[in-house]
């Protein structure tokens, strides 16, 4: 299991960019595939970027070339760079292993408007 500490969320006009940061606390963080997710309301939660234990990335076809995940195992913290972002993509964004523990962290909410 991890415990997982989202932030960097806020109030974005559409365009801005945004990065998140995922703290996880646990000692397998570094093998294991991470995962942003986010649920926006009404809506069930999405995968929308993944990151393997070696760096390789897929991306939701949504986000895709605009927002990147990366992770820093030595401080068990993976990051999501979001830019051009779109009122669509108001939501809460969770992080999680890849497929998810059935823990959640609280998630940091991300508001894309003008």
């Amino acid at each position: 299991q991890l415990q997982l500490a989202e932030s960097g969320g806020g109030l974005v006009q559409p365009g801005g960019s945004l990065r998140l940061s995922c703290a996880a606390a646990g000692s397998i963080f570094s093998i294991i595939t991470m995962g942003w997710y986010r649920q926006a309301p009404g809506k069930q939660r999405e995968l929308v970027a993944r990151i393997s234990s070696r760096g390789d990335t897929n991306y939701a076809d949504s986000v895709k070339d605009r927002f990147t995940i990366s992770r820093d195992n030595a401080n068990n913290t993976v990051y999501l760079q979001m830019n051009s972002l779109k009122p669509e993509d108001t939501a809460v964004y969770y992080c999680n292993r890849v497929p998810p523990f059935a823990y959640w962290g609280k998630g940091t909410l991300v508001t894309v408007s003008s």
